[in-house]
């Protein structure tokens, strides 16, 4: 029987991707990033084939208008926070059908790296007490999809992930991102046991290490800004650390592999949609990269807290007491910040 369910929803979702890349724009809209997803990329698909099956019932709670806005979370669509639900029902619920939740699953799968997914099931579980997926995040619907501008939204602890087939023009994911774990304990230790992003950062202190005395004094802050504070500074901003630009070749080619592996968890689309935008403010060279003293566990000189950032950029790793990324770029500096940690 499962096999039959999924093959009808394979054969649905063909069906509506179809449909979508017929209606859709089948070239990027004006002003959008050329490099990015689109109305018919595999998730924005499986959004479209979620909204036409929902019930009136459902859009009542699930579905809003493109600026809907609250009290305490400003224009939600935009909102990012380290641990929310963008609305009450779970995914994994009889709020929804099962073909609903397998469609959100798609979605879901559809925004990572193939070689990531198993890592973002850990995290999750390990997020969760042990949960399954879906059993503890939420999601939400912004605008029609199949029309000009839609976004899905998927929420949790540790988890804010966007679908929106480049409709929110300028910026890459959607919106800000958030991603995390705590694999073991709330407070890690030094080497991080069993987190998947971890990674991440070891691969950002071999920059450190291969700066010279002078540079690591100008690398090294004294003090972390607050973990939501990732707003853009533009092209005249002042980043806290030590300049890319001035940095040798050597170094700029190992911090091209740190970028590389901050987008390597997400799909390609997402992974092109930041480089283009990334280089429509100049590039790595147009950023500084700063690693900050006051919070390392353990007090081993290997920084927990670090943070890559230019004009419409910021990648702002906190490994203290665990790991919490806060991601905000786009091609734009205007785009404004909707955030709260």
């Amino acid at each position: 029987m499962r096999q039959s369910q999924d093959l009808d929803r394979r054969a649905f979702l063909r069906q509506v991707g179809s449909g979508a890349a017929a209606a859709a724009v089948a070239s990027v809209l004006p002003g959008r990033t050329p490099a990015a997803p689109t109305p018919s990329s595999a998730s924005e698909t499986a959004v479209k084939a979620l909204y036409d099956s929902l019930t009136d019932d459902q859009r009542r709670v699930i579905c809003f208008d493109w600026n809907h806005t609250t009290k305490n979370r400003g224009l939600l669509r935009t909102f990012v926070s380290n641990n929310w639900f963008v609305t009450e029902p779970r995914i994994r619920s009889d709020f929804y059908t099962k073909k609903q939740q397998d469609l959100i699953h798609d979605i879901f799968k559809g925004l990572v790296n193939p070689e990531w997914y198993p890592r973002f099931l850990k995290q999750l579980k390990d997020d969760t007490g042990g949960k399954p997926w879906g059993a503890d995040q939420s999601i939400a619907l912004f605008g029609r999809p199949g029309d000009d501008r839609f976004e899905f939204v998927i929420t949790g602890r540790h988890h804010t992930l966007r679908a929106d087939g480049n409709s929110e023009a300028h910026v890459a994911f959607g919106g800000p991102i958030f991603y995390g774990h705590a694999a073991e304990n709330f407070n890690e230790k030094p080497d991080h046991p069993g987190n998947v992003f971890w990674p991440q950062a070891l691969e950002a202190n071999k920059v450190y290490q291969m700066l010279d005395p002078e540079q690591r004094r100008r690398v090294l802050v004294t003090e972390s800004p607050h973990e939501s504070e990732v707003g853009f500074q533009g092209p005249r901003g002042r980043f806290p650390g030590l300049p890319v630009a001035t940095m040798s070749s050597d170094q700029q080619a190992q911090l091209r592999r740190v970028l590389s592996l901050l987008i390597e968890p997400f799909r390609t689309e997402d992974q092109d949609e930041v480089r283009a935008c990334l280089k429509a403010q100049g590039g790595l060279e147009a950023c500084s990269l700063a690693f900050y003293a006051d919070e390392d566990i353990g007090r081993d000189g290997v920084w927990d807290n670090w943070r890559l950032e230019g004009p419409s950029f910021v990648w702002y790793f906190r490994g203290s007491p665990h790991v919490h990324v806060w991601v905000h770029v786009a091609d734009d500096p205007k785009v404004p910040l909707n955030a709260k940690g």
